[in-house]
């Protein structure tokens, strides 16, 4: 997933977003044609070094990944790269094909943060690789910031990185994380120290953004929100615990409850 391209015009778009003042063109790729947008006035704290590498492995969920990714690439100056266990193309649990763009013996030194994303099988696999676990301890130990989406905390967990720290994730395991010592705390998205956790799947939105006001500003960060018109409006009520109907809770604990033990017992 070469999650580079377009950086430039994307870039751009939140630059012009931001309402920059045009006063000089800009020429792309040293061409006498201009560039849609001026990037001449951008200030200065709107560009930074971040480099974020987010973990990606078979059978994890697409959309834990990819809308935080999204936030993330926002990040103006910031190095977004997907890393994984070899350079192979990974499948998602829906299908979804992700090229990584760098493998575990890539990374860097120093790292501003590591992210794990969460799924079902393909999560509990991962948890049960030595390759992928030893890795996400040596990125922890690396990383400025230790961060997951959805079941991806368990990965976290599983490698001793929550031990002592409030975290959340998926509403089905968010009760397992204890298991791992960790301190299972209610949020779309909980920060304790410099781990930051999200819970299941369309939360990685929340998160992301979360994490773009935090390496910039809330101005910054409203500014991508209205970029990408994220402002959710369900056609229905069921998305918790506490607004789906009770039979409706009974029917996926019944479904994934072998699934939540199995991840219990990695602990």
């Amino acid at each position: 997933m070469a999650i580079s391209i377009n950086r430039r015009a994307f870039s751009s778009l939140i630059a012009s977003a931001l309402i920059v003042p045009i006063r000089a063109a800009v020429h792309a790729n040293q061409s006498d044609q201009p560039s849609a947008h001026d990037m001449s006035n951008t200030p200065e704290e709107w560009t930074g070094k971040e480099r974020i590498y987010m973990l990606a492995y078979p059978g994890m969920t697409a959309l834990d990944l990819v809308g935080p990714q999204y936030m993330f690439a926002s990040l103006m100056g910031a190095e977004v790269k997907v890393i994984a266990k070899d350079s192979k193309p990974i499948v998602s649990d829906t299908g979804l094909t992700i090229m990584p763009d760098a493998t575990f013996n890539e990374l860097p030194e120093q790292i501003t943060l590591i992210f794990a994303p969460g799924g079902t099988t393909g999560t509990l696999n991962a948890m049960r690789d030595a390759e992928t676990i030893a890795f996400l301890k040596m990125a922890g130990a690396r990383a400025e910031y230790v961060t997951s989406v959805c079941t991806g905390s368990m990965l976290l967990a599983k490698a001793g990185l929550l031990e002592g720290y409030k975290a959340t994730s998926h509403w089905l395991t968010h009760p397992a994380l204890e298991n791992f010592g960790a301190i299972p705390t209610e949020g779309r998205v909980v920060i304790d120290r410099n781990r930051i956790t999200g819970a299941g799947v369309s939360a990685g939105l929340d998160f992301g953004l979360s994490l773009v006001g935090k390496f910039r500003d809330q101005n910054y960060a409203e500014s991508v929100q209205l970029l990408c018109e994220y402002a959710p409006e369900p056609p229905y009520n069921s998305g918790s615990q506490e607004t789906a109907k009770p039979e409706q809770v009974h029917m996926l604990q019944s479904m994934l409850g072998g699934f939540v033990d199995l991840m219990k017992a990695e602990a």
